[in-house]
Protein backbone atom coordinates (compact mmCIF):
# COMPACT_ATOMS: atom_id res chain seq x y z
CA UNK A 1 0.00 0.00 0.00
CA UNK A 2 1.10 3.66 -0.81
CA UNK A 3 1.79 5.59 3.18
CA UNK A 4 2.02 9.02 3.83
CA UNK A 5 5.60 9.85 5.13
CA UNK A 6 5.26 12.99 6.76
CA UNK A 7 3.65 16.62 5.79
CA UNK A 8 4.84 20.32 5.26
CA UNK A 9 2.99 23.67 6.16
CA UNK A 10 3.68 26.55 4.75
CA UNK A 11 2.78 30.17 3.43
CA UNK A 12 1.52 30.55 -0.12
CA UNK A 13 2.07 34.46 -0.67
CA UNK A 14 3.03 35.25 -3.83
CA UNK A 15 6.17 37.18 -2.01
CA UNK A 16 8.23 33.96 -1.76
CA UNK A 17 7.62 33.26 -5.82
CA UNK A 18 8.94 36.93 -6.40
CA UNK A 19 11.89 35.81 -4.12
CA UNK A 20 12.21 32.80 -6.50
CA UNK A 21 12.09 34.81 -9.50
CA UNK A 22 14.52 37.48 -8.71
CA UNK A 23 17.45 35.68 -6.90
CA UNK A 24 16.73 37.42 -3.35
CA UNK A 25 18.42 34.38 -1.74
CA UNK A 26 21.43 36.58 -0.36
CA UNK A 27 19.29 40.03 0.47
CA UNK A 28 18.68 40.40 4.15
CA UNK A 29 15.49 41.18 3.77
CA UNK A 30 14.25 37.90 1.74
CA UNK A 31 17.10 35.44 2.50
CA UNK A 32 15.03 34.34 6.02
CA UNK A 33 12.09 33.06 3.84
CA UNK A 34 14.59 30.57 1.77
CA UNK A 35 16.27 29.79 4.71
CA UNK A 36 13.02 28.83 6.76
CA UNK A 37 12.48 26.37 3.43
CA UNK A 38 15.48 25.06 3.29
CA UNK A 39 14.81 21.93 5.84
CA UNK A 40 12.00 21.12 3.91
CA UNK A 41 13.38 21.60 0.65
CA UNK A 42 16.39 18.97 1.58
CA UNK A 43 14.05 16.68 3.78
CA UNK A 44 12.15 16.15 -0.16
CA UNK A 45 15.34 15.78 -2.06
CA UNK A 46 16.48 13.27 0.71
CA UNK A 47 13.06 10.94 1.06
CA UNK A 48 11.94 11.35 -2.99
CA UNK A 49 8.32 10.80 -2.59
CA UNK A 50 6.43 9.52 -5.29
CA UNK A 51 3.87 12.41 -4.55
CA UNK A 52 2.71 15.13 -2.84
CA UNK A 53 -0.81 16.13 -2.01
CA UNK A 54 -0.77 20.03 -2.53
CA UNK A 55 -3.67 21.71 -0.46
CA UNK A 56 -4.11 25.01 -1.89
CA UNK A 57 -6.89 27.77 -2.69
CA UNK A 58 -6.43 29.45 -5.66
CA UNK A 59 -7.24 33.31 -6.07
CA UNK A 60 -9.99 33.84 -8.27
CA UNK A 61 -7.67 32.88 -11.28
CA UNK A 62 -8.80 29.55 -12.71
CA UNK A 63 -12.16 29.07 -10.88
CA UNK A 64 -14.95 31.75 -10.44
CA UNK A 65 -17.81 32.93 -8.89
CA UNK A 66 -20.12 31.24 -11.96
CA UNK A 67 -18.86 27.65 -9.94
CA UNK A 68 -17.48 27.79 -7.01
CA UNK A 69 -16.59 24.73 -4.82
CA UNK A 70 -15.67 23.94 -1.08
CA UNK A 71 -13.28 20.96 -2.02
CA UNK A 72 -12.05 20.47 -5.72
CA UNK A 73 -9.61 17.94 -6.72
CA UNK A 74 -7.20 18.24 -9.28
CA UNK A 75 -7.24 14.19 -11.95
CA UNK A 76 -5.35 15.59 -14.73
CA UNK A 77 -2.20 14.40 -15.89
CA UNK A 78 -0.21 17.72 -16.09
CA UNK A 79 -1.00 21.37 -14.84
CA UNK A 80 0.40 24.93 -16.29
CA UNK A 81 1.11 27.80 -14.82
CA UNK A 82 -1.60 30.19 -14.43
CA UNK A 83 -1.22 34.16 -15.92
CA UNK A 84 -2.70 36.19 -12.62
CA UNK A 85 -2.63 39.12 -14.90
CA UNK A 86 1.12 40.16 -15.58
CA UNK A 87 1.84 36.95 -17.70
CA UNK A 88 2.89 33.36 -16.51
CA UNK A 89 6.37 32.68 -14.27
CA UNK A 90 8.64 30.98 -16.02
CA UNK A 91 7.97 27.70 -14.68
CA UNK A 92 7.79 24.41 -16.61
CA UNK A 93 4.19 22.75 -16.07
CA UNK A 94 3.85 19.98 -13.83
CA UNK A 95 3.10 16.74 -13.87
CA UNK A 96 0.01 15.14 -11.74
CA UNK A 97 0.03 11.70 -10.33
CA UNK A 98 -2.82 11.02 -12.28
CA UNK A 99 -4.03 7.30 -11.08
CA UNK A 100 -3.32 8.28 -7.11
CA UNK A 101 -5.89 11.54 -7.50
CA UNK A 102 -8.43 9.57 -9.36
CA UNK A 103 -7.72 6.79 -6.63
CA UNK A 104 -7.96 9.22 -4.02
CA UNK A 105 -11.30 11.02 -5.71
CA UNK A 106 -13.30 8.06 -5.53
CA UNK A 107 -12.45 7.70 -2.02
CA UNK A 108 -13.41 10.64 -0.90
CA UNK A 109 -16.49 10.43 -2.14
CA UNK A 110 -17.09 7.05 -0.61
CA UNK A 111 -16.58 8.78 2.38
CA UNK A 112 -19.23 10.90 1.67
CA UNK A 113 -17.39 14.37 0.84
CA UNK A 114 -19.15 15.82 -2.21
CA UNK A 115 -16.12 16.46 -4.55
CA UNK A 116 -15.42 18.26 -7.31
CA UNK A 117 -13.05 17.38 -9.83
CA UNK A 118 -11.34 19.83 -12.52
CA UNK A 119 -8.63 19.29 -15.75
CA UNK A 120 -7.29 21.49 -18.04
CA UNK A 121 -6.81 24.31 -15.54
CA UNK A 122 -3.79 26.24 -14.89
CA UNK A 123 -2.52 26.61 -11.40
CA UNK A 124 -1.53 30.10 -9.89
CA UNK A 125 0.24 31.03 -6.47
CA UNK A 126 -1.38 29.13 -4.40
CA UNK A 127 0.04 26.07 -5.84
CA UNK A 128 2.96 27.56 -7.79
CA UNK A 129 4.98 29.89 -5.13
CA UNK A 130 5.65 27.40 -2.55
CA UNK A 131 6.23 24.34 -4.88
CA UNK A 132 8.99 26.49 -6.83
CA UNK A 133 10.85 26.93 -3.71
CA UNK A 134 10.41 23.29 -2.20
CA UNK A 135 11.70 22.15 -5.40
CA UNK A 136 14.42 22.40 -8.08
CA UNK A 137 12.34 23.11 -11.77
CA UNK A 138 15.27 24.45 -14.19
CA UNK A 139 13.06 22.32 -16.67
CA UNK A 140 10.87 19.83 -15.38
CA UNK A 141 9.50 18.66 -11.59
CA UNK A 142 11.05 16.47 -9.50
CA UNK A 143 8.05 15.00 -8.27
CA UNK A 144 4.01 14.54 -9.95
CA UNK A 145 1.67 16.29 -7.39
CA UNK A 146 -2.37 16.01 -6.53
CA UNK A 147 -3.49 19.15 -6.20
CA UNK A 148 -6.69 19.46 -4.28
CA UNK A 149 -8.20 23.43 -4.12
CA UNK A 150 -10.15 24.59 -1.07
CA UNK A 151 -12.94 27.56 -1.77
CA UNK A 152 -11.74 29.49 1.26
CA UNK A 153 -12.93 33.49 -0.49
CA UNK A 154 -16.76 33.17 -0.62
CA UNK A 155 -18.32 32.68 2.69
CA UNK A 156 -19.90 30.27 4.22
CA UNK A 157 -16.55 28.16 3.99
CA UNK A 158 -15.65 24.31 5.26
CA UNK A 159 -15.04 24.67 8.73
CA UNK A 160 -11.74 23.93 10.13
CA UNK A 161 -13.53 20.56 11.95
CA UNK A 162 -14.74 19.51 8.42
CA UNK A 163 -11.40 20.09 6.80
CA UNK A 164 -9.91 18.18 9.56
CA UNK A 165 -12.16 15.08 8.53
CA UNK A 166 -11.25 15.33 5.00
CA UNK A 167 -7.31 14.76 6.28
CA UNK A 168 -9.01 11.44 7.94
CA UNK A 169 -10.63 10.75 4.74
CA UNK A 170 -7.53 11.69 2.65
CA UNK A 171 -5.14 9.02 4.85
CA UNK A 172 -7.40 6.53 4.47
CA UNK A 173 -7.95 6.85 0.77
CA UNK A 174 -4.09 7.41 0.21
CA UNK A 175 -3.15 4.29 2.23
CA UNK A 176 -5.69 2.30 0.29
CA UNK A 177 -3.89 3.07 -2.85
CA UNK A 178 -2.64 -0.79 -4.27
CA UNK A 179 0.71 0.55 -4.92
CA UNK A 180 4.17 0.36 -3.12
CA UNK A 181 4.38 4.22 -2.57
CA UNK A 182 5.47 6.77 -0.57
CA UNK A 183 3.30 10.52 -0.58
CA UNK A 184 3.94 13.51 1.02
CA UNK A 185 0.96 16.20 1.76
CA UNK A 186 2.29 19.83 1.73
CA UNK A 187 -0.66 21.81 3.02
CA UNK A 188 -0.30 26.07 2.06
CA UNK A 189 -1.93 29.10 3.27
CA UNK A 190 -1.66 31.67 6.10
CA UNK A 191 -0.33 32.51 8.48
CA UNK A 192 -2.03 35.69 9.86
CA UNK A 193 -2.90 38.17 7.27
CA UNK A 194 -5.54 40.55 6.02
CA UNK A 195 -5.58 42.27 2.57
CA UNK A 196 -8.60 44.20 2.84
CA UNK A 197 -10.33 46.57 4.10
CA UNK A 198 -9.53 48.84 6.38
CA UNK A 199 -7.76 46.47 8.36
CA UNK A 200 -5.70 45.40 5.87
CA UNK A 201 -1.88 44.78 6.79
CA UNK A 202 -3.20 42.71 10.47
CA UNK A 203 -0.78 40.23 11.69
CA UNK A 204 -0.58 38.67 15.13
CA UNK A 205 2.54 37.33 15.57
CA UNK A 206 1.51 35.24 19.37
CA UNK A 207 -1.76 33.88 17.49
CA UNK A 208 0.52 32.44 15.04
CA UNK A 209 2.52 30.71 17.71
CA UNK A 210 0.26 29.54 19.45
CA UNK A 211 -1.93 28.21 16.63
CA UNK A 212 1.47 26.56 15.63
CA UNK A 213 1.74 24.82 18.96
CA UNK A 214 -1.58 23.38 18.60
CA UNK A 215 -1.86 22.40 15.16
CA UNK A 216 1.43 20.32 16.35
CA UNK A 217 0.23 18.96 19.80
CA UNK A 218 -3.74 19.29 19.97
CA UNK A 219 -5.27 20.18 16.64
CA UNK A 220 -8.43 18.91 17.66
CA UNK A 221 -8.71 22.14 19.59
CA UNK A 222 -8.84 23.92 16.81
CA UNK A 223 -11.28 22.40 15.40
CA UNK A 224 -13.84 23.92 17.94
CA UNK A 225 -12.76 27.45 16.67
CA UNK A 226 -15.30 29.53 14.33
CA UNK A 227 -14.09 31.21 10.91
CA UNK A 228 -15.03 34.23 12.66
CA UNK A 229 -12.95 33.68 15.66
CA UNK A 230 -9.98 32.01 13.37
CA UNK A 231 -10.55 35.51 11.33
CA UNK A 232 -10.24 37.66 14.55
CA UNK A 233 -7.22 36.26 15.50
CA UNK A 234 -5.36 36.11 12.32
CA UNK A 235 -7.17 38.18 10.23
CA UNK A 236 -9.93 37.43 7.46
CA UNK A 237 -7.12 35.47 4.85
CA UNK A 238 -5.51 33.99 7.67
CA UNK A 239 -8.50 32.07 8.51
CA UNK A 240 -7.30 30.15 5.46
CA UNK A 241 -5.02 28.20 7.93
CA UNK A 242 -7.94 25.61 7.63
CA UNK A 243 -6.30 24.13 4.78
CA UNK A 244 -3.39 23.04 7.14
CA UNK A 245 -6.29 20.87 9.10
CA UNK A 246 -6.70 18.79 6.04
CA UNK A 247 -2.94 17.88 6.28
CA UNK A 248 -2.82 17.45 9.94
CA UNK A 249 -5.50 15.03 9.56
CA UNK A 250 -4.18 13.06 7.18
CA UNK A 251 -1.31 12.79 9.53
CA UNK A 252 -1.02 10.14 12.40
CA UNK A 253 -2.14 11.67 16.03
CA UNK A 254 1.74 11.45 16.97
CA UNK A 255 4.28 13.28 14.52
CA UNK A 256 8.03 14.08 15.14
CA UNK A 257 8.64 18.04 14.30
CA UNK A 258 12.01 18.30 12.47
CA UNK A 259 11.84 21.62 11.66
CA UNK A 260 9.63 25.22 12.19
CA UNK A 261 10.13 28.53 11.06
CA UNK A 262 8.51 31.90 11.36
CA UNK A 263 9.24 35.30 9.54
CA UNK A 264 7.00 38.23 9.00
CA UNK A 265 8.59 40.60 6.39
CA UNK A 266 5.75 42.48 5.40
CA UNK A 267 2.17 41.29 5.02
CA UNK A 268 1.39 38.04 5.92
CA UNK A 269 3.20 35.79 8.01
CA UNK A 270 5.42 33.16 7.17
CA UNK A 271 5.92 29.89 8.52
CA UNK A 272 7.18 26.55 7.05
CA UNK A 273 7.16 23.67 9.30
CA UNK A 274 7.89 19.92 8.58
CA UNK A 275 6.48 16.43 10.10
CA UNK A 276 7.10 13.03 9.67
CA UNK A 277 4.80 10.42 10.19
CA UNK A 278 4.66 8.50 13.47
CA UNK A 279 2.00 5.92 12.08
CA UNK A 280 2.25 2.12 13.96
CA UNK A 281 0.80 -0.36 11.41
CA UNK A 282 -2.10 -2.73 12.58
CA UNK A 283 -1.70 -6.00 12.24
CA UNK A 284 -3.34 -6.76 8.95
CA UNK A 285 -3.70 -4.84 5.95
CA UNK A 286 -6.76 -3.21 5.43
CA UNK A 287 -6.10 -1.81 1.75
CA UNK A 288 -8.34 -4.72 -0.25
CA UNK A 289 -11.34 -4.17 2.27
CA UNK A 290 -11.01 -0.34 1.96
CA UNK A 291 -11.19 -0.63 -2.10
CA UNK A 292 -14.11 -2.88 -1.83
CA UNK A 293 -15.46 -0.21 0.38
CA UNK A 294 -14.71 3.00 -2.41
CA UNK A 295 -15.63 0.79 -4.94
CA UNK A 296 -19.13 -0.77 -3.49
CA UNK A 297 -21.46 1.32 -5.59
CA UNK A 298 -20.42 0.65 -8.89
CA UNK A 299 -18.99 -3.17 -7.99
CA UNK A 300 -20.96 -5.75 -10.68
CA UNK A 301 -21.46 -2.45 -13.28
CA UNK A 302 -19.15 -3.78 -15.64
CA UNK A 303 -21.32 -6.70 -16.21
CA UNK A 304 -24.21 -4.78 -17.43
CA UNK A 305 -24.69 -5.07 -20.77
CA UNK A 306 -24.75 -1.78 -22.46
CA UNK A 307 -23.81 0.40 -19.68
CA UNK A 308 -20.72 2.55 -19.75
CA UNK A 309 -19.97 4.50 -16.47
CA UNK A 310 -18.40 7.73 -16.79
CA UNK A 311 -15.69 7.55 -14.19
CA UNK A 312 -13.16 9.78 -13.47
CA UNK A 313 -10.20 7.40 -15.59
CA UNK A 314 -12.53 7.84 -18.59
CA UNK A 315 -13.05 11.58 -18.04
CA UNK A 316 -9.17 11.88 -17.93
CA UNK A 317 -8.85 9.62 -20.98
CA UNK A 318 -11.24 10.98 -23.23
CA UNK A 319 -10.84 14.53 -22.41
CA UNK A 320 -9.93 16.46 -25.41
CA UNK A 321 -13.16 14.75 -27.18
CA UNK A 322 -15.08 15.92 -25.19
CA UNK A 323 -13.89 19.39 -24.72
CA UNK A 324 -13.79 19.88 -28.49
CA UNK A 325 -17.72 19.00 -28.30
CA UNK A 326 -18.57 20.34 -25.97
CA UNK A 327 -17.05 23.59 -27.52
CA UNK A 328 -20.10 23.85 -30.27
CA UNK A 329 -22.16 25.65 -27.36
CA UNK A 330 -20.25 28.52 -28.74
CA UNK A 331 -22.16 29.55 -31.85
CA UNK A 332 -18.20 30.55 -33.78
CA UNK A 333 -16.91 27.19 -33.10
CA UNK A 334 -20.35 26.05 -34.52
CA UNK A 335 -19.86 27.43 -37.34
CA UNK A 336 -16.57 26.17 -38.26
CA UNK A 337 -16.96 22.91 -37.25
CA UNK A 338 -20.08 22.79 -39.86
CA UNK A 339 -17.60 24.71 -42.76
CA UNK A 340 -14.34 23.32 -41.93
CA UNK A 341 -14.27 20.45 -39.66
CA UNK A 342 -10.58 19.45 -40.60
CA UNK A 343 -9.55 22.10 -39.67
CA UNK A 344 -10.99 22.13 -36.40
CA UNK A 345 -10.13 18.47 -35.76
CA UNK A 346 -6.68 19.30 -36.43
CA UNK A 347 -6.47 22.73 -34.07
CA UNK A 348 -7.88 20.16 -31.24
CA UNK A 349 -5.09 18.10 -31.79
CA UNK A 350 -7.45 15.06 -32.16
CA UNK A 351 -5.98 11.96 -32.82
CA UNK A 352 -7.08 10.03 -36.08
CA UNK A 353 -9.72 7.90 -34.02
CA UNK A 354 -11.10 10.61 -32.55
CA UNK A 355 -11.62 12.17 -36.05
CA UNK A 356 -12.94 8.85 -37.55
CA UNK A 357 -15.75 8.70 -34.60
CA UNK A 358 -16.75 12.04 -35.19
CA UNK A 359 -16.99 12.03 -39.01
CA UNK A 360 -18.94 8.62 -39.20
CA UNK A 361 -21.27 9.76 -36.53
CA UNK A 362 -20.44 6.51 -35.06
CA UNK A 363 -22.56 7.16 -31.86
CA UNK A 364 -21.67 3.59 -30.19
CA UNK A 365 -18.44 4.06 -30.98
CA UNK A 366 -18.17 7.72 -29.34
CA UNK A 367 -19.79 5.98 -26.32
CA UNK A 368 -17.41 3.37 -26.02
CA UNK A 369 -14.11 5.46 -26.39
CA UNK A 370 -15.42 7.50 -23.14
CA UNK A 371 -17.57 10.62 -24.81
CA UNK A 372 -20.35 11.08 -22.38
CA UNK A 373 -23.97 11.05 -24.03
CA UNK A 374 -24.17 15.09 -23.26
CA UNK A 375 -21.66 15.77 -25.65
CA UNK A 376 -23.31 13.36 -28.23
CA UNK A 377 -26.45 15.50 -27.93
CA UNK A 378 -25.09 18.56 -28.82
CA UNK A 379 -23.32 17.33 -32.06
CA UNK A 380 -26.61 16.26 -33.07
CA UNK A 381 -28.24 19.29 -32.48
CA UNK A 382 -25.39 20.67 -34.61
CA UNK A 383 -25.26 18.31 -37.48
CA UNK A 384 -29.61 18.07 -37.09
CA UNK A 385 -29.84 14.66 -35.95
CA UNK A 386 -32.58 13.87 -33.39
CA UNK A 387 -31.77 12.30 -29.86
CA UNK A 388 -34.08 9.39 -31.00
CA UNK A 389 -31.41 8.75 -34.01
CA UNK A 390 -28.81 8.77 -31.11
CA UNK A 391 -30.63 6.23 -29.36
CA UNK A 392 -31.11 3.74 -32.20
CA UNK A 393 -27.99 3.73 -33.29
CA UNK A 394 -26.34 3.25 -30.29
CA UNK A 395 -28.87 0.02 -30.02
CA UNK A 396 -27.55 -1.22 -33.49
CA UNK A 397 -31.29 -0.13 -34.59
CA UNK A 398 -33.11 1.94 -37.40
CA UNK A 399 -35.37 5.03 -36.26
CA UNK A 400 -38.46 3.00 -37.16
CA UNK A 401 -36.86 -0.58 -35.15
CA UNK A 402 -36.44 2.09 -31.85
CA UNK A 403 -39.50 3.62 -32.32
CA UNK A 404 -41.46 0.48 -32.20
CA UNK A 405 -40.16 0.01 -28.76
CA UNK A 406 -41.42 3.80 -27.44
CA UNK A 407 -44.99 4.92 -26.28
CA UNK A 408 -45.31 7.91 -28.35
CA UNK A 409 -43.71 6.37 -31.62
CA UNK A 410 -43.99 9.66 -33.34
CA UNK A 411 -42.18 11.94 -30.93
CA UNK A 412 -38.65 13.06 -31.88
CA UNK A 413 -37.04 15.80 -29.94
CA UNK A 414 -33.35 17.32 -30.17
CA UNK A 415 -31.60 20.32 -27.34
CA UNK A 416 -31.64 22.38 -30.84
CA UNK A 417 -32.18 25.70 -30.25
CA UNK A 418 -33.95 28.03 -32.83
CA UNK A 419 -31.34 28.18 -35.27
CA UNK A 420 -30.98 24.25 -35.38
CA UNK A 421 -34.57 23.65 -34.87
CA UNK A 422 -34.79 25.75 -38.51
CA UNK A 423 -32.13 22.83 -40.08
CA UNK A 424 -33.86 20.19 -38.35
CA UNK A 425 -35.71 17.95 -40.90
CA UNK A 426 -37.45 15.07 -38.50
CA UNK A 427 -37.80 11.43 -39.72
CA UNK A 428 -35.41 12.47 -43.18
CA UNK A 429 -32.14 11.98 -41.14
CA UNK A 430 -30.46 8.44 -40.90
Amino acid sequence: MARIIGGIACSHTPTIGFAVDTDKQNDPSWAPIFEGFEPARAWLKEKKPDALVMIFNDHVTSFFFDHYSAFALGIDNQYKVADEGGGERNLPPVNGHGPLSRHIGAGLVADEFDMSFFQGKALDHGLFSPLSILCDHDTSWPIPIIPLTVGVLQFPIPSAARCYKLGKALRKAIESFPEDINVAIVATGGLSHQVSGARAGFNNTEWDHQFLTLFEKDPEALTRLTIAELAELGGTEGAEIIMWMIMRGALSANVKKLHQSYYLPSMTGIATVLYENEAIDLPFDKGEQIRAEINHQLAGIENIKGVHPFTLDASVASFRINQFLHKLVEPTHRQKFLSDPETCFTEAELTDEEKDLIRRRDWDGLIRYGVIFFMLEKLGAVVGVSNLHIYAAMRGQTLEEFQKTRNAPNALYSVAGKQGLDALKWGEKK
